[in-house]
């Protein structure tokens, strides 16, 4: 009862300080025109327009939560104040002084602070920071997609799971300079940018509307705190394990073996001369209380050469020796998750949560073989988006899921484990909600960022 009284008086407390901004705005508006007289009349109609439309669009908006309220409430001081400066620019105008001498100083009156402008790369080395690309699959398109020419300046970043046109037309409405699209909308190579198909309709217009985009997709799936850790959380409370691991983006020295011989006192190196002028080959030379060690780095096909080179000489007191390498591998990080529930619940109850998370009235079941609605769940192997590939072959009591093939999940009912299909974005878009918080902090509030309110999964149930 008590916090849905103070749910009740912040409520109240919102739309009052919104009403006493309005009306603060109209009577600064008001005075600008009793002040201003020598504004021809068709611009003082334009800015009367403009500024009953903005007033009208915060008015519309004043009962959303109080985050979207704040972003909001900064986005129009900022349309505000940017008014101010294109009316300022029109050129009848500009040929007569006292009229924008006076036009300028009285906007002055609606001008509220503003958000400070963030340089594109530096939001994007943050994004890069919550979600390193070397994280993503080989096969994806990750990272920075549509680069304006620079210098490209942020105030506003709309987040969306896919960027569909509709979604384009939300991010010039709201003045978006970034768009976040978790899904690549470029992933095929284009080989030409007309109007013909929407993606490229899609390139073409945030051009020429200086609007980038950016696209984490993969790289965001397999980072810590990321989509599938999101995911995990509609479970209940569950320890989890990445279903494959990452690895690292880099080996110390490059190749892909090391071949390792041990020489004795006194061996004559000149061959090293040879060794070295092969290509993609590294050579080091370690000394031993008897004798040395050489390591060779190289590549595969590298490797025959190093080896021709090396049988060729005698004295070798032990080796060659060949270790394949491998990138080191990233804990915490990887494709999907395997789920230990701290306490089995039944999968009826396991569904409902799931549910619950991610806000749906329907999912798709199919009980493993054996199993009911009563039965025992507690371990869980999920996968945001498509996840049959991932899942495949996991031992769990539940897959969960956005989609997965007939088959696929023929095979897992086969052996008695159930599958929850959600439809593919349903298992993703929840998470956006959660990258505003974050992203926000990380960019200590000097950009604004949104979430859209035009995207949504494609496919419903009728």
């Amino acid at each position: 009862m008590s916090e849905a009284i103070w749910n009740m008086k912040l409520t109240k407390k919102i739309v009052s300080d919104y009403e006493t901004y309005i009306k603060e705005q109209k009577e600064a508006a008001d005075g600008i025109f009793r002040s201003v007289r020598v504004i021809p009349s068709a611009m003082k109609k334009r800015l009367e327009v403009k500024a009953d439309e903005l007033l009208a669009d915060f008015e519309r908006r004043r009962r959303a939560s109080e985050v979207e309220t704040r972003l909001e409430t900064e986005r129009l001081r900022s349309l505000l104040g940017t008014e101010r400066d294109t009316f300022c620019q029109v050129p009848d105008l500009s040929r007569t002084r006292p009229p924008c001498m006076f036009l300028s100083r009285g906007l002055g009156l609606l001008r509220q602070p503003t958000r400070p402008l963030m340089e594109l790369a530096g939001v994007v080395s943050v994004l890069e920071a919550l979600a390193p690309l070397a994280l993503a699959e080989s096969w994806d398109n990750v990272g920075l997609l549509v680069e304006p020419t620079p210098p490209h300046q942020v105030r506003t970043v709309l987040l969306t799971n896919d960027l569909t046109e509709g979604v384009l037309e939300e991010a010039l409405r709201v003045r978006a300079e970034l768009i976040v699209s978790y899904h690549p909308p470029l992933f095929r190579p284009l080989t030409r940018l007309t109007m013909a198909s929407w993606k490229e309709r899609l390139v073409v217009r945030s051009l020429e509307n200086r609007v980038a985009i950016f696209s984490p997709h993969t790289a965001m799936d397999a980072s810590r705190c990321g989509v599938n850790d999101w995911l995990a959380k509609g479970l209940g409370e569950c320890s989890s394990v990445p279903l494959s691991m990452s690895v690292g983006d880099s080996l110390v020295n490059p190749g892909s073996h090391r071949l390792e011989v041990t020489l004795r006192d006194g061996f004559d190196t000149s061959f090293l001369t040879e060794l070295e002028s092969l290509d993609g080959v590294c050579v080091t030379l370690l000394p031993l209380s008897s004798g040395s060690r050489l390591l060779v780095t190289c590549s595969r096909k590298g490797l025959v050469e190093v080896v021709r080179l090396l049988a060729s000489l005698e004295g070798l007191l032990v080796g060659p020796e060949v270790v394949e390498l491998q990138k080191p591998p990233l804990p915490g990080t990887g494709m999907g998750r395997l789920c230990t529930l701290g306490q089995a619940v039944s999968t009826a109850t396991l569904i409902e949560r799931v549910k619950g998370h991610l806000k749906l009235a329907h999912v798709r079941l199919a009980l493993g073989a054996g199993r009911t609605l009563e039965s025992p769940v507690s371990s869980v192997a999920l996968c945001a988006g498509s996840g049959g590939s991932v899942l495949r072959g996991v031992k769990a009591d539940l897959y969960l899921t956005g989609e997965m093939s007939h088959h696929e999940v023929l095979d897992a009912v086969a052996v008695g484990t159930s599958v929850v299909l959600c439809e593919h974005s349903n298992t993703e878009r929840g998470f956006l909600a959660e990258l505003r918080e974050v992203l926000s902090e990380r960019l200590q509030d000097r950009v604004a960022v949104l979430v859209s309110a035009e995207d949504r999964d494609p496919l419903q149930v009728v």
